[in-house]
């Protein structure tokens, strides 16, 4: 593959690095520090300068308003958010409005109607893909079935992103023939209740319960694929919060070993700290190069010796354990200093365990490669 951005991929992160620049974590309390969720709603402000520097419309098609853009541009923007821990559900939404624009075909029309809506920021869309329990199959946790012009659902979707300040959830269910649908639900309809739950980096999650809920046919994507598609593009887009959340904390501890003295010398001229800094470095530059492949095999639809999913399964490999190790080793080589509560380190701690946790063990992934590995035997 070419690792090098199209002009269009680089003006997406010159753009997003210069709306994102002054948003710092600082303002904002630890999980530590309060007992809920640290903030209520999400960045309405930031919300609104993402829009306006069209940035919400990279998913939207050209003819619509939009900059017609993939999983990359979206990665690209995802990973400068992740580096000022941007408390705006640009994965959620982004990802959602490209699954809108490739399986919203003819039948689900309205659907598609909405991309303008979700560019200009006016509509904010969020993804229930964690399950009833965050640990089972998300396509699993609620059923589907058709009626008349309608479809019903039950079951429950837990830590769903800021579902109380979304317009709208899109979610997958299953029919009793085994298929996998996505419905895009409205919160507020009959049936929906949601009960507050708060994330490990103190962001406000929900739990979705349904009890009968109708929704029309139009609101229902049932076009193979689909599910497995905006699955891939959560995992991505993770895999990019994360290497932002990398790069962030490692330029912090680069600037505090380099005036932070001891013995009259400053820290980043230790050996013992320079190779642990130096460990990390190669944990980032994995991080980025497995980020893009797999996010590259996404847009592309590239054939390759193995599928997908194996690209997917490294990405996550690297992001989940590589996160942990930056932070770790960020608050390590912070002393004392690292374990404050009001330093801002703190946040991409807790931002960093809430990613590594949705991206899952790296064991299991390790696991599932093998398998793939296994399936299809390199020449």
């Amino acid at each position: 593959m070419d690792f090098t951005f199209t002009e269009e991929q680089q003006a997406v992160a010159e753009a997003a690095a210069a709306v994102l620049t002054g948003v710092a974590p600082d303002g904002v309390p630890s999980p530590a520090l309060v007992p809920g969720a640290v903030a209520e709603d999400i960045d309405r402000a930031l919300w609104r300068r993402l829009a306006d520097a069209d940035l919400l419309s990279l998913p939207v098609p050209t003819e619509q308003g939009g900059a017609g853009l993939g999983p990359i541009a979206l990665c690209l923007l995802l990973r400068e958010a992740g580096q000022v821990l941007a408390r705006v559900p640009l994965l959620e939404t982004g990802a959602a409005a490209l699954t809108l624009r490739t399986y919203g075909g003819r039948a689900q029309g309205k659907l598609q109607r909405l991309l303008p809506a979700i560019g200009r920021g006016e509509l904010v869309v969020t993804v229930a893909a964690s399950g009833r329990t965050g640990h089972d199959a998300a396509e699993r946790a609620v059923s589907a079935r058709p009626e008349r012009d309608h479809w019903v659902l039950d079951g429950v979707q837990t830590a769903v992103p800021w579902a109380r300040s979304a317009d709208r959830v899109l979610l997958p269910a299953r029919t009793a023939a085994g298929r996998t649908v996505l419905v895009l639900l409205a919160p507020g309809r009959p049936g929906v209740v949601l009960a507050d739950q708060v994330s490990t980096n103190g962001e406000p999650y929900a739990e979705l319960s349904l009890d009968s809920v109708r929704v029309d046919r139009a609101d229902v994507i049932t076009a193979d694929g689909a599910w497995p598609w905006l699955r891939s593009l959560l995992i991505c887009g993770t895999c990019a919060l994360a290497l932002g959340v990398g790069l962030a904390a490692a330029r912090m501890t680069g600037a505090y070993t380099s005036t932070r003295e001891q013995f009259g010398f400053p820290l980043a001229t230790f050996q013992a700290v320079a190779v642990q800094a130096a460990d990390r470095y190669i944990d980032l530059q994995a991080m980025e190069a497995t980020l893009w492949q797999a996010a590259w095999r996404i847009e592309s639809g590239a054939d390759g010796p193995l599928p997908a999913a194996a690209d997917l399964a490294v990405a996550k490999i690297w992001a989940a354990e590589g996160v942990r190790r930056v932070v770790q080793t960020a608050q390590h080589l912070h002393g004392g200093f690292g374990a404050d509560t009001e330093y801002a380190l703190h946040r991409y701690h807790a931002w960093a365990k809430q990613l590594e946790l949705s991206l899952g063990p790296a064991a299991a992934h390790e696991e599932a490669l093998g398998d793939l590995l296994a399936a299809h035997p390199l020449a």
